[in-house]
């Protein structure tokens, strides 16, 4: 689809994006990229960062790649200063990286609950840490005028409860809050804007593939009237508009795009049987006489 934003919206700023050499991540950094800024990714498997780097180069765009994990102190730091070091700048960290995977909660062992909450919730704090220096007014290579943004990916999982979801649902749940809190201290002190995004099911990418296997008939959209799957583009657009001017007056907002598929309920009721049903159901009501409590005295 064709973006309806400027070309230029955000040219000029450079981003850092960890887990952005794939799936919801790397579409943020093309379309980041295709409206004018500079890319920088972050990632543990080099080929997979080689790979998303050639593409961006290929559409003309100004990026490179740094392995590293979020789970690592030293990674993180190491990534934020290369990417300075780099561009000369940092206006836009965007914390995509997370794992996830189905798991019942009985057989989820400590290790793997820690493993995830390492990399969403500790890795976003890790890389927002480490990025302070540099996006927060006044910071090297930005002037007084005003701070960079962060954008953390987290999810709906957590808004009710999710199915072998309890790791991940209590880790993006750890971000949405880390999301808030540093919006507040870090805006008022930093001029730092701090915002989420929270996709729903989205089509193509390595969380669908783990989460809705081919192997599953899923019948979600059989109970879930508002189910369906969205598009890498569209997360992108939300981080897009979060990212540039167009939304310099948000802050400690998580998006939620998922379609409204949080919002869902089974429909117990067909909707034609909606007006019989009350209709016999008031005049029951009108036709059956009041009862009047008796008096045990």
């Amino acid at each position: 689809m064709e973006s309806p934003f400027k070309a230029d919206v955000v040219k000029g700023k450079v981003a850092l994006i960890t887990g952005g050499g794939s799936g919801i991540g790397f579409e943020i950094s093309t379309q980041f990229g295709k409206h004018g800024a500079s890319i920088a990714i972050m990632g543990r498997r080099k080929q997979v960062l080689d790979s998303a780097v050639s593409a961006l180069r290929s559409l003309g765009i100004q990026a490179v790649g740094f392995e590293g994990d979020v789970r690592k102190h030293e990674d993180a730091k190491r990534v934020v200063e290369s990417t300075f070091q780099h561009f000369g700048r940092l206006d836009i960290l965007v914390n995509g990286a997370a794992g996830n995977f189905l798991v019942s909660a009985e057989d989820l062992s400590p290790n793997g609950f820690r493993t995830v909450m390492d990399i969403d919730a500790v890795g976003t704090f890790t890389m927002c840490y480490e990025a302070l220096k540099y996006l927060k007014k006044g910071g090297p290579g930005r002037s007084s005028s005003g701070g960079g943004t962060i954008l953390n990916i987290s999810a709906t999982l957590h808004y009710t409860a999710s199915w072998y979801q309890v790791h991940v649902a209590a880790a993006k749940a750890a971000i949405d809050a880390t999301t808030r809190n540093l919006a507040l201290e870090w805006g008022a002190d930093y001029d730092i804007r701090v915002n989420g995004i929270a996709p729903g099911p989205i089509d193509d990418t390595p969380g669908m593939s783990k989460l809705a296997p081919s192997e599953i008939n899923s019948k979600a959209r059989d109970y879930m009237p508002l189910y369906k799957l969205g598009d890498k583009w569209d997360i992108a657009m939300a981080a897009l508009y979060l990212a540039s001017d167009a939304g310099k007056f948000i802050n400690g907002t998580v998006i939620i795009a998922d379609g409204g598929l949080w919002l869902s309920r089974p429909r117990h009721l067909p909707k034609d049987a909606v007006k019989q049903l009350s209709r016999s159901v008031e005049k029951r009501s009108r036709d059956e006489p009041v009862g009047v409590p008796r008096s045990k005295l």
